[in-house]
C-alpha cells in the first residue's frame, strides 16, 4: 500500500499526538497521507468524515479511536470500497486491528502488503410512512427500534420473508449483523455470531413476555417490523436509529424494511489473532 488517509477521533487523541506521528511514518517511508477532520461542518446526514475529500486512489483509511470511531467511518466511507485498519484508542476495540503501541510495524507490513482483508456484511433499512420512504441508510452494527419516552412500552411485529415471526411489546427490538452481535444484542441476550456469518440477528429488548427469545435469519431474508399501537393517546410510539446515528421518530402503522446491503466494510487484517482469542480478551475471560 501506498496511499493513505487518516481519520481521528479527537476526543481520543485531541492533540493529534499519535495521528502526526501515524502521518510523519507514513510520508518518511515515501507514502503518501492525508489528514480529515473526524468532524466535518461540510458534511452532513450526520456523517463526521467527508469522504468526496478522499481521492479515489487511497488504499486505506486507518482509523484512530474505539469500535464507535470505526462503525461511523464505514458509514462515511460506504460506497468508497476503501479497507479500514483500526487502531484502537478506545476500551474493548473490537473492531481495532491494532493497539497504540504496535502502530509503526503494522504500518511496515502495510507498505510490504503484507495484510489480509476481511469482508463484513452490512444491513439496509428502508422506513416506510403511509407507503412512502421517508428514510433509508446502511449499518454495520445495528438497527434499533426502541421506545421514544420514559416509562412507555413499544409492541411491533415482525415478519421474516411476508410471514408473521412474532409480536414483540417491550422496550423494543435489535437487528443486528455477525458484527454488531458483540454490541448491543449481546447485552440483551443475543447470541455471539462470528463475524463471517451471513445471518441477521432478531433480538427483543426487554421483553414483557416469557417466551420471547432471539431468532436468527439467513442474510438472504427480508425483515419488516411494523409499528403498532401500544396506547390510546400516545402517537409517536417509537425511534429508529442505524448504527447509533440519527434518531428517525415512528408512529403506529410505520413499517421499517430491513435486508442484506449490497455494501460490504472491508477491515484491514494484520495479525493471526482469531475471533475466539480477541473475544476471550475483550471480554474478561481468560485463557488458559
Amino acid at each position: 500500500m501506498n496511499k493513505f488517509c487518516v481519520i481521528t477521533n479527537r476526543e481520543k487523541d485531541n492533540n493529534l499526538e499519535i495521528t502526526n506521528r501515524i502521518v510523519n511514518y507514513i510520508n518518511q517511508n515515501g507514502r503518501e497521507c492525508i489528514l480529515l477532520d473526524d468532524q466535518d461542518p461540510t458534511c452532513f446526514d450526520h456523517c463526521f468524515t467527508n469522504s468526496e475529500l478522499i481521492p479515489n486512489d487511497t488504499e486505506c483509511a486507518i482509523v484512530l479511536g474505539g469500535d464507535g470511531t470505526i462503525i461511523q467511518a464505514a458509514f462515511d466511507l460506504s460506497g468508497k470500497e476503501i479497507p479500514i485498519l483500526g487502531v484502537n484508542l478506545g476500551t474493548l476495540g473490537f473492531l481495532a486491528e491494532i493497539e497504540k503501541n504496535n502502530i509503526y510495524t503494522a504500518l511496515d507490513y502495510l507498505f510490504q502488503d503484507e495484510y489480509k482483508l476481511e469482508s463484513r456484511m452490512m444491513i439496509h433499512g428502508n422506513i416506510q410512512c403511509n407507503g412512502q420512504s421517508i428514510y433509508s441508510g446502511v449499518a454495520l452494527n445495528d438497527i434499533v427500534i426502541s421506545r421514544s419516552g420514559f416509562s412507555r412500552i413499544i409492541s411491533v411485529c415482525i415478519y421474516v420473508n411476508n410471514e408473521l415471526v412474532d409480536r414483540y411489546r417491550g422496550d423494543g427490538v435489535i437487528i443486528s449483523t455477525p458484527t454488531g452481535s458483540t454490541g448491543y444484542s449481546l447485552s440483551c441476550g443475543g447470541p455471539v455470531v462470528k463475524p463471517d456469518s451471513h445471518v441477521m440477528i432478531i433480538t427483543p429488548i426487554s421483553p414483557h413476555s416469557l417466551h420471547a427469545r432471539t431468532i436468527v435469519v439467513s442474510s438472504r431474508d427480508k425483515i419488516v417490523i411494523k409499528i403498532e399501537k401500544s396506547k390510546k393517546t400516545q402517537e409517536e410510539e417509537a425511534i429508529a436509529t442505524f448504527d447509533g446515528r440519527q434518531a428517525i421518530l415512528l408512529h403506529t402503522e410505520d413499517v421499517i424494511k430491513i435486508k442484506r446491503s449490497k455494501e460490504e466494510t472491508k477491515l484491514v487484517k494484520i495479525s493471526d489473532t482469531s475471533f475466539f482469542e480477541i473475544l476471550r480478551t475483550k471480554i474478561g475471560q481468560s485463557g488458559d
